[in-house]
């Protein structure tokens, strides 16, 4: 057994948050000292590990109060759980790393950003929930990025506009190579962790957007190049022609 003080130390927790978890029912411990000092046993550790591995992925503490205490609170799927979700973390991180590095290495002011300022992005938002405003896909986009502050969506516009920017770069070649292949499959992920859940046959809609013409194929080939948007679609098709017949 060891006491809240012990327990604190170890975990880097402070008094006052394991007394807290304690009131709010999150982390009961065993039992007291004739004191009436908090004592821990290694059911409790281990109970915190998963408090503190969830705090890490920003869970509210009711969240976690709701999954911990649940009858069907199972240590091992919850801990598979949790390092899936760690490295989703760790990905998203990387491209943050990623985004940080290629400002440094370019330069702001090679990177032209005026194709996509937020008088564009807003637009776009706009024509996405007069197009499918009553979608759950749109419902799934509204409800997460409601809380988003104006810095988190510049934030993920620019890494969207890398995304675009490595298009541009390679757009002369082939569509079905694996670099272009490679690049849709994260162009569709990036849009499913951030905004809504982007299955195959959305991902071929937004390609043919991309092509379509007007302002917002007009706006990626000022950021990629001419041909972008016609090279994006092209290897979107492609990229979904081959899952579909893999599915077969």
């Amino acid at each position: 057994m060891m006491t809240v003080h012990e327990v604190s130390k170890l975990a880097g927790v402070s008094i006052r948050t394991l007394q807290y978890y304690d009131k709010i029912g999150l982390l009961h411990p065993t039992g007291y000292t004739d004191a009436g000092y908090r004592l821990y046993d290694d059911a409790d550790l281990e109970r915190l590990q998963h408090i503190l591995l969830f705090r890490e992925l920003e869970f509210p503490l009711k969240d976690i109060r709701e999954i911990v205490n649940s009858p069907d609170f199972d240590r091992s799927r919850v801990l598979e759980q949790q390092i899936r979700l760690l490295e989703h973390k760790k990905e998203h991180l990387d491209n943050l790393v990623n985004f940080a590095l290629g400002i440094k290495l370019l330069g702001v002011k090679h990177m032209d950003f005026k194709a996509f300022d937020r008088s564009k992005l807003d637009e776009y938002s706009k024509q996405a929930k007069e197009q499918w405003g009553n979608t759950s896909e749109y419902k799934e986009f509204a409800e997460r990025t409601r809380n988003r502050s104006d810095e988190e969506d510049k934030l993920l516009a620019d890494r969207f506009m890398l995304l675009l920017k490595e298009a541009g770069e390679i757009r002369n070649e082939d569509p079905a190579s694996s670099e272009a292949q490679d690049l849709v499959k994260r162009i569709q992920r990036f849009i499913t962790e951030n905004m809504y859940t982007c299955s195959d046959k959305i991902l071929r809609g937004l390609g043919k957007m991309y092509s379509g013409g007007g302002e917002l194929t007009k706006n990626i080939d000022e950021y990629g190049g001419e041909g972008t948007g016609e090279f994006i679609d092209k290897a979107v098709q492609i990229y979904c022609d081959r899952k579909a017949s893999c599915a077969t």
